[in-house]
């Protein structure tokens, strides 16, 4: 694969594995989780994104719209998405940026120009290049020369994935990829399915196989009010982490509704709005419950 839709390239990120390190998202996921906080990465294509509250009813979009995908009607700006091709014309023109583009298709090079900017600041922290998304391994090709290409740099490289590929991906990508940050967000599969589109048996295997190629694993859990936060999952967590041999750690994730304006802006409706973001102080009371079953495991919240 030459190149590959890209929403965001976030330099000096402190999150996203050890030191300074750039983080690449990639666009397109196979789950559908309800509560995801990056909605931009569901779909693979480039998007335009929408802001009525930034509209300042200029409607010079609608002079420059090739399918006239802006309508005007009452002082009202109408947004027709199904016609919409994402030319990117009508962002390129808006004055107040209510219209943007999510995504642009970018080569390996593309990439490894920006990461490369910061190649001092990962040597001194221990940082590198993140892959995130979206879900980096639905792009493998692209993902694997993007680490490959760090890797002949010296550059410490990370994946973070919801493991939901064939094992076959999984395969190509533990030579290129020194640490795996691997979602866990639902113990049991029939509920694993209703959350997120797609059961968890694939995923298990996935993370127990990088676990044995010797990678390191850290295991990211969110936190779902009303989904995932029962006991019964965070005895599914501490098992899982108390049988990798190669866990650094398990981070907790508490949800929050940022998402939700993004959801707005690509006008994708959301079936988890009246949910309210989980305090820091709850998740530390599953983080102690967590430890309390598995001591010999790390649990760290993520604020």
């Amino acid at each position: 694969m030459k190149d590959c839709v890209v929403f965001k390239i976030q330099r000096y990120c402190i999150d996203d594995g050890p030191g300074i390190r750039t983080t690449v998202f990639l666009k397109g996921c196979p789950l559908k989780c309800q509560w995801c906080h990056n909605p931009e990465g569901l779909s693979s294509h480039v998007q335009v994104t929408y802001d009525d509250a930034l509209c300042i009813g200029c409607r010079v979009c609608e002079s420059v719209c090739p399918n006239s995908c802006h309508v005007f009607k009452n002082g009202k700006h109408l947004f027709l998405r199904d016609d919409c091709i994402a030319c990117g014309k009508c962002a390129s023109v808006c004055p107040v940026k209510a219209l943007e583009m999510a995504g642009k298709r970018l080569s390996v090079g593309d990439v490894m120009k920006v990461v490369a900017r910061d190649v001092v600041f990962y040597r001194r922290s221990g940082g590198g290049m993140t892959l995130s998304g979206g879900e980096p391994l639905m792009h493998s090709d692209f993902s694997f020369e993007l680490c490959k290409a760090a890797k002949e740099m010296g550059i410490h490289t990370a994946v973070e994935t919801c493991c939901f590929s064939s094992m076959d991906v999984i395969e190509k990508m533990i030579p290129v990829v020194d640490l795996f940050l691997c979602d866990y967000k639902e113990t049991s599969t029939l509920l694993h399915k209703e959350f997120t589109g797609d059961g968890n048996e694939q995923i298990l295997k996935n993370i127990r196989r990088i676990d044995e190629a010797g990678k390191p694993i850290v295991l990211r859990c969110p936190l779902i009010p009303g989904r995932n936060m029962r006991p019964e999952h965070y005895l599914g967590i501490s098992t899982l982490a108390s049988n990798l041999k190669n866990l650094v750690r398990v981070e907790l994730e508490p949800y929050h509704s940022f998402g939700l304006l993004k959801r707005e802006k690509l006008g994708i409706s959301a079936d988890y709005s009246n949910t309210k973001s989980l305090e820091v102080e709850e998740a530390c009371k599953v983080a102690e419950e967590i430890r309390t079953l598995a001591s010999n495991i790390e649990v760290l919240v993520k604020r």
